[in-house]
């Protein structure tokens, strides 16, 4: 039986730690230098650490909230030390990345018996939306799951044609209209299909679209309701594409995203290419929204799930 967000084998957290490789060098080469041998734990060493956390983009008011939380430990003496500093950092990053998966806001809705799971993928321009789409239909392929992709960006017709090759590459059905074909028609006809064919995923490939345009994001939702009448309770999960590279203006955009779209969770793609990859505690803690996969590479595999511990690890291991 196949799991959307299964937690990942061995394998696939090799290629986590791998992505978050730059992020590694630059934050934990920071914080063991500062955290190395029996350096006690002052207000020094604290300021300097929350130096290394903003650099790695992690975030004022999440760096904020991690330091107190470390700052209270230290008062009540429960950090004889760099080492126990330094391990008391690593859960409350584990904490963080974990918590949002509780928030009813932040989770993926249950689909009706016999019907389609239907998954929107949403972002702005370049992040890496249809690749995204692409890969996530060939994991869900292995798994056994008959997987529908909707061409709902109709405003590139290379977008409808790059979905073509992954729907090749995956064994997924493409169901797509003309190049400026009304986005929520493109919907309600692959939706309409995936229930006669008994289809267990329905994939909506969308538009790339600024968060600041509210005419693209009215659209958006257009599309969702269209999709509820379909498919009740559709769309099951809205996720959201955001490129690690763009660091805080990425916070920005999923803010947007998380009030007109309904997210449901995050696609971090390109972290491999970011010494800024704090950016992940900083979406999960202020947006309380879970990262459910990490784009790894270029290849149809390299789409792993998250694992927060892994992340954890990585960073200093």
């Amino acid at each position: 039986m196949f799991s959307l967000f299964k937690k990942p084998g061995a394998s696939l957290l090799d290629r986590l730690k791998q992505s978050v490789a730059k992020t590694r060098t630059e934050f934990a080469a920071r914080v063991e230098q500062l955290l190395t041998g029996n350096r006690p734990v002052d207000p020094e060493l604290l300021k300097q650490l929350e130096s290394a956390l903003l650099g790695a983009d992690v975030g004022v008011r999440t760096t904020r909230e991690v330091l107190a939380a470390l700052r209270q430990q230290v008062n009540e003496h429960k950090l004889a030390g760099a080492d126990a500093l330094k391990h008391e950092l690593k859960q409350q990053i584990v904490q963080i990345l974990s918590a949002p998966a509780a928030d009813s806001n932040g989770q993926p809705a249950e689909a009706a018996a016999g019907g389609p799971r239907v998954i929107f993928i949403v972002g702005v321009n370049g992040t890496g939306k249809t690749t995204t789409v692409g890969k996530l239909a060939n994991r869900l392929a292995k798994e056994g799951a008959s997987v529908v992709l909707c061409a709902a960006d109709t405003f590139r017709a290379a977008a409808i044609e790059q979905l073509e090759v992954w729907g090749r590459r995956s064994g997924a059905e493409v169901i797509k209209q003309k190049a400026g074909a009304d986005p929520a028609a493109v919907v309600f006809d692959a939706l309409t299909a995936a229930r006669a064919r008994a289809a267990d995923i329905v994939i909506v490939d969308t538009a790339g679209r600024l968060h600041t345009k509210s005419n693209l994001m009215a659209e958006l939702e257009k599309m969702k309701r269209t999709a509820s009448k379909v498919i009740p309770g559709a769309p099951h999960d809205v996720l959201l594409v955001l490129d690690a590279t763009t660091g805080q203006n990425g916070l920005n955009q999923a803010r947007e995203f998380w009030s007109h779209a309904g997210v449901t969770g995050i696609v971090l793609t390109k972290l491999d290419g970011t010494a800024q990859g704090g950016i992940v505690l900083a979406i999960a803690r202020e947006l309380n929204l879970p990262i459910r996969f990490v784009g790894t590479g270029e290849q149809v595999d390299d789409l792993v799930p998250f694992d927060a511990q892994t992340y954890a690890d990585s960073l200093f291991d």
